[in-house]
């Protein structure tokens, strides 16, 4: 199975916040992916669907905010999951 694929089977197994507003270019979903890709190449195995929606969902409301570059919504992803409270 592709990468990305992969990651879009895993992402799907768990809800995620609702992002129905949100709409994106091509151009922006390829940023969007580069970012969760290299995001989750960081976190050690297993990586967990929970860390997966996370991340996702950060880079999602982070661009939605305007952001375009790949390497800052992985950032701004990556301190956000470190700073997430565990249940």
């Amino acid at each position: 199975m592709r990468e990305g694929a992969m990651l879009r089977h895993f992402a799907l197994r768990q809800p995620m916040k609702n992002f129905a507003d949100a709409a994106f270019s091509p151009e922006v979903i390829e940023i969007m992916t580069t970012a969760l890709e290299a995001s989750i190449g960081t976190l050690p195995e297993p990586v967990s669907t929970a860390h997966i929606n996370l991340l996702a969902e950060s880079i999602l409301r982070t661009a939605s905010a305007g952001e375009r570059d790949a390497a800052v919504l992985q950032r701004i992803a990556l301190v956000e999951l470190q700073i997430t409270p565990r249940s």
